[in-house]
């Protein structure tokens, strides 16, 4: 990204990191906006087909004329941003220090289709939990790096699977001086968490998700539960209605990536229909996102051109061994599952996988809720981490 800003990083030594758009990307950005070539659309199919036409049409309009990208690249400057060279990748991330120096540091790993985006509400919320109501004690160190091929760390030249990024993860945390730390993720940055903790149970003190992971295995096996079967069943069903996308990103993300690295109206039917699916909007997305929230997230992919890269990492999970998948977690694991996220795995699930010490089913909120509900989202990982903090040093 030859318009970032960033100081003399070495392996050892994160660099300050900006980064700002230019007249020509954004001129270019508002023509191929203003130039779509909208498809034809049957009348009164709404969302039941994919995204709604008419609402895109709106979104994009606004995109085009009224959106101010300059806004969000100074709101997202409010949180302190690096970058530093790992296993030869620049990545990007928030480093937000805790005034406490006894605050727990925390790793947390977001998914697709987002970025750092996903967590920047709750960061002021996690660092200085006093400020806005909540005990002090409870305060965070927070490092929210971009997954490589994300937002604006590098696109690696071959797709990273979850271990691998764990691994960097690990190493990023001992560069930034924690020798121990908290895990959190959801989506694909769960996975990500749950290496983690695998591989690194001396230094992870506990990992909090948001989800389980997709099932695995057979659903007629003696040893699961009715709960269990159920859930596979109904995971199978999800896939077959909701689940093309990730079909494409595992089988030929090459192929989307080519048209909606092309079209910004193409890139925003593609994330927002998840957008709104996802979340805990009731079908309104914009009761829980707003124009400028949801074309914040879109930008990012568009400016740092990295749809196709964050697909692409879809077909690297999927080609993780089976045995890897399998492995139980010992490290105390906690887990918030939203009302609104999709195929919530049921507590059996949850034990036969890991160490689970905490489970809380969160009455609102869905698949994005760090953005959708920060105050929440906030609240679980403080009820979460609270018993580990004496674990120091870290």
């Amino acid at each position: 990204m030859n318009n970032s800003h960033r100081g003399t990083g070495t392996p050892d030594m994160p660099a300050p990191f900006t980064w700002h758009a230019t007249d020509k990307q954004l001129a270019d950005l508002r023509d191929r906006l203003r130039a779509t070539r909208w498809p034809d659309t049957p009348d009164d199919v709404g969302w039941s087909i994919g995204v709604d036409t008419s609402y895109l049409r709106e979104l994009v309009e606004y995109w085009a004329n009224d959106f101010q990208w300059s806004e969000q690249e100074e709101a997202l400057a409010t949180s302190p941003r690096f970058s530093v060279p790992i296993d030869g990748l620049d990545i990007h991330f928030v480093h937000a220090r805790a005034a406490s120096p006894d605050a727990l540091p925390l790793v947390l790993s977001h998914g697709w289709p987002d970025s750092f985006w996903r967590y920047s509400k709750v960061i002021p919320l996690l660092t200085d939990p006093g400020r806005y109501g909540a005990d002090p004690a409870d305060a965070f160190d927070v490092v929210v790096p971009d997954l490589p091929g994300f937002g604006f760390s590098q696109r690696p030249p071959q797709a990273l699977d979850a271990i691998e990024v764990s691994r960097m993860w690990a190493r990023l945390m001992e560069i930034l001086g924690y020798r121990r730390f908290g895990a959190v993720g959801g989506d694909i940055g769960s996975s990500v968490s749950r290496f983690l903790a695998l591989d690194f149970p001396d230094r992870v003190v506990a990992v909090h998700r948001m989800d389980a992971g997709l099932p695995t295995g057979d659903p007629t096996a003696n040893d699961l539960t009715p709960a269990e079967r159920q859930w596979i069943a109904t995971a199978t069903t999800w896939g077959a209605v909701e689940g093309a996308y990730a079909a494409i990103h595992r089988t030929k993300p090459q192929t989307a990536a080519t048209a909606l690295n092309d079209s910004p109206a193409g890139l925003a039917a593609w994330i927002v229909e998840k957008l709104r699916a996802w979340s805990d909007c009731d079908g309104d997305i914009e009761s829980v996102f707003t124009k400028d929230e949801i074309l914040t997230n879109v930008s990012i992919y568009w400016f740092t051109s990295t749809i196709g890269s964050s697909m692409r990492m879809y077909r690297a999970n999927a080609q993780i061994d089976a045995g890897q998948l399998a492995r139980r977690i010992e490290v105390p694991s906690g887990y918030s599952l939203f009302a609104g996220d999709i195929v919530r795995p049921p507590r059996e699930w949850l034990h036969r996988m890991s160490n689970a010490v905490y489970i809380s089913e969160p009455a609102h909120g869905g698949h994005f809720a760090p953005f959708e509900q920060p105050q929440l989202y906030a609240a679980e990982l403080r009820d979460f981490f609270r018993p580990y903090r004496h674990r120091q040093p870290w």
